[in-house]
């Protein structure tokens, strides 16, 4: 193990690029609106991610006891490349150059329902995007990443961000996972009030990679308590998959016979769903597969799966994971599809995160202390890898400081069965 360190640490200082440190955090703090030609996208959030002590996050990757909701409204400068999110390289934003913030208030549920309403009342087809992002978000990066996906789109349905608690860290991959589980119910609940809201006529849904699983284990379950998936659930995009593919042919079939519009989108050369195959089981992932081979291209036809293969496609990141949301052509393809009815890794990602991603040796060991062994030395000089792996060290070692200790007095305070299992984990 310290042999590889060794030529990490080499790898790390030929190849990483000068000035990677990163944008600036806390970029949610509200800024004044000053500047006039800059778009304007507002969304509800719907998370169950816990509340930051820190106005600027918002939301902490840790997991909520109780659904929370805020409105957020995100200024776009009006020059800008299509598919790419221009973050900030200094607080405060500039709206003119940057993506900023420009309101970002705390909601409950009354209040939430209040916006949704007079949003969608808005919409020339009363329609509600739904947008789930994918594994290793953080709260603001989901945030961003759905303005712009917004904005390049041209969609003009209320926007909807669910957001679930990710620890924004390859080396999280387990607890990512974990999270969606955590979010089915909260997700499930949302889906049934759209379905009986009487203002909403249409619902999109969008996922991202982990995104996916959470997108159809919530469908899924609406689809068996309701007995089918409501009608005005008209467009379900699936976009990088981190689904098994043999676990998708169950949830379709769950489904029953659905009047949803499914469209998948692949990319073979996607590094990302590579990673999580071997993680997994060597079980191809849904976003990678040869949608031409055998038997995808039976199963999709007859399941009415429209797929969209994105491997030619020069957008995205190194990983090729991102290439819906960062290519325009397919950015304004899913906006067309929600508005006309036609028949989305995007974080902070660190050199170390990207080594282990790449090395098949030691995949099943993220976040394990063998996955931190071989980050540690990639940290010294990776900013991106030092906020991740430092995060990872303190909750492998215990040493959270705060929040173990405020979980610890909402333990005490607490008697149920289920808090008092939390409380024995938060404990350890």
């Amino acid at each position: 193990m310290l042999l590889s360190g060794g030529w990490l640490v080499l790898f790390a200082v030929l190849v990483l690029p000068a000035g990677c440190g990163g944008h600036p955090k806390g970029v949610l703090t509200p800024v004044a609106d000053t500047s006039p030609d800059s778009s304007r996208v507002s969304m509800l959030i719907a998370t169950t991610r816990g509340r930051s002590e820190h106005a600027g996050e918002m939301f902490t990757g840790e997991r909520a006891r109780a659904a929370a909701f805020a409105d957020i409204t995100v200024s776009i400068p009006p020059v800008r490349t299509a598919g790419e999110v221009a973050w900030p390289k200094r607080l405060p934003p500039d709206p003119a150059t940057d993506f900023a913030t420009l309101k970002a208030d705390d909601l409950n549920t009354a209040a939430a329902k209040t916006w949704l309403n007079a949003t969608v009342k808005k919409s020339p087809d009363r329609s509600v995007l739904v947008f789930i992002h994918g594994f290793n978000n953080r709260f603001e990066d989901a945030v961003y990443r759905f303005a712009q996906i917004v904005h390049d789109s041209g969609v003009q349905s209320a926007p909807v961000l669910v957001t679930w608690p990710s620890r924004g860290s390859l080396l999280a991959y387990g607890y990512d996972r974990e999270s969606t589980n955590y979010t089915r119910n909260a997700l499930e609940s949302l889906f049934q009030y759209l379905a009986a809201d009487q203002e909403v006529k249409e619902v999109s849904i969008l996922a991202h990679s982990m995104g996916n699983w959470l997108a159809l284990e919530g469908l899924r379950q609406m689809a068996i308590r309701n007995g089918g998936l409501p009608a005005k659930f008209k467009n379900v995009m699936l976009a990088a998959p981190d689904v098994d593919v043999d676990v998708f042919r169950s949830q379709i079939e769950d489904m029953g016979k659905r009047q949803a519009r499914f469209t998948l989108f692949v990319s073979r050369d996607d590094r990302a769903l590579a990673f999580s195959r071997r993680v997994w089981g060597d079980i191809p992932r849904l976003g990678s597969i040869d949608p031409e081979g055998h038997p995808y291209k039976q199963e999709l036809e007859a399941n009415r799966i429209t797929v969209i293969d994105l491997t030619k496609v020069k957008a995205g990141d190194g990983l090729h994971h991102s290439k819906f949301a960062e290519s325009p052509q397919v950015v304004q393809l899913i906006g067309a599809r929600i508005s006309e009815g036609q028949t989305l890794t995007d974080s902070r990602m660190g050199l170390g995160d990207h080594l282990i991603a790449g090395t098949t040796g030691v995949a099943a060991a993220a976040g394990s202390a063998a996955g931190l062994i071989l980050a540690a030395p990639v940290a010294m000089v990776d900013q991106h890898t030092r906020d991740n792996y430092s995060h990872h060290l303190s909750h492998m070692t215990g040493q959270t400081g705060g929040t173990k200790k405020a979980a610890a007095g909402a333990c005490i305070a607490n008697g149920s069965a289920m808090r008092e299992a939390a409380c024995d984990s938060s404990r350890q």
